[in-house]
């Protein structure tokens, strides 16, 4: 942490005349920011409930240890750390007439709300290699998907997602901000912030344009070939049972990744330039609320295998106490 805030407080220093920023979020809606907060803290509280099950399960349950429910694991530690960065302090803000952030505060939580959004992008895309050697080389899967070679993976996932991260915040940040504070949305997102600053941006955002389309289009494109061979792999099989449950193996995934990679790409695979506030804020909650709900909903709550465990680990605890 140390290591990441010296830069920006060297850059704050050299460059930057704004101390902290006002996130005007839903300010305009006036007494329906309640109603908001209301909605808003129930499906947190659900997020937070339903993806420490989905752990809490995984890692009780052995039937579980195998390397689909494993990523799943990961996913649902990554997802609550993602809704933990945005969620609390969009909560409070809704009740508060003072929504400041400092100018370090807003860098940090830029940063860790990428770096945790690009991991999980790279985690739906190891995911769906995960379905690819199941059903396609199923002989090999035990080799092709090894607990060494899927700790490797998860690494990579978040390696490969904060160093996005940390060159996406650095280019932000490293501009200076010397006049207008308010941020027309409820977090520190990239296009709302470097619209505030007071020098031309277009290199800058060229460069997280293009970070932005290789950390969504590559795992996105991985994906696709990925059920390519899935799709084929299926065809092949003689019984209509056998095809539906291959099929239904990867249906929620690729609900997860349909909502995840259609609403990140519809607000950041596009310049800056054209941010649109209100348009932006509506999309921004559908991937930072919905998204992190439909996790434990749809892809693991609604999978037998977890519920089977769930049952199991309650029955446990009843029959211990």
């Amino acid at each position: 942490m140390i290591f990441f805030l010296f830069p920006f407080q060297v850059m704050q220093a050299n460059f930057s005349s704004v101390t902290e920023f006002l996130l005007l979020g839903f300010s305009n809606l006036g007494e329906i920011q309640l109603i908001l907060f209301a909605v808003f803290l129930c499906l947190y509280l659900i997020i937070l409930s339903g993806n420490i099950t989905i752990v809490t399960v995984i890692r009780l349950d052995r039937s579980l240890h195998v390397p689909m429910y494993f990523f799943l694991g990961i996913l649902s530690i990554s997802e609550t750390c993602y809704t933990f960065v945005i969620l609390p302090k969009m909560l409070i803000n809704l009740l508060s007439l003072l929504r400041t952030i400092s100018f370090i505060n807003c860098a940090t939580q830029m940063f860790f709300f990428f770096g945790f959004a690009i991991t999980n992008c790279m985690l739906l895309g190891v995911m769906g290699y995960d379905r690819y050697a199941a059903i396609c080389h199923p002989l090999q899967y035990p080799v092709l998907m090894s607990w060494q070679v899927c700790g490797q993976l998860a690494a990579t996932c978040a390696v490969i997602g904060f160093l996005f991260s940390l060159t996406g915040s650095l280019l932000v940040f490293e501009l200076p901000f010397c006049g207008p504070n308010k941020i027309n949305h409820y977090f520190c997102d990239i296009s709302p912030v470097i619209q505030l600053a007071c020098t031309e941006t277009y290199i800058n955002e060229l460069v997280i344009f293009l970070g932005g389309v290789l950390a969504l289009l590559v795992p996105l494109t991985f994906i696709c070939i990925s059920y390519g061979f899935i799709v084929h792999t299926i065809l092949k099989i003689p019984s209509a049972e056998g095809k539906r449950k291959a099929f239904s193996t990867c249906a929620s995934h690729l609900t997860v990744v349909i909502v995840h990679y259609g609403c990140a790409s519809s607000v950041y695979l596009r310049p800056s330039a054209k941010f649109s506030s209100n348009k932006d804020r509506l999309v921004t909650v559908t991937y930072t609320v919905v998204t992190p709900l439909l996790n434990p909903m749809v892809y693991s709550l609604r999978n037998k295998d977890v519920q089977t465990a769930i049952r199991k680990v309650i029955a446990r605890r009843r029959f211990l106490s």
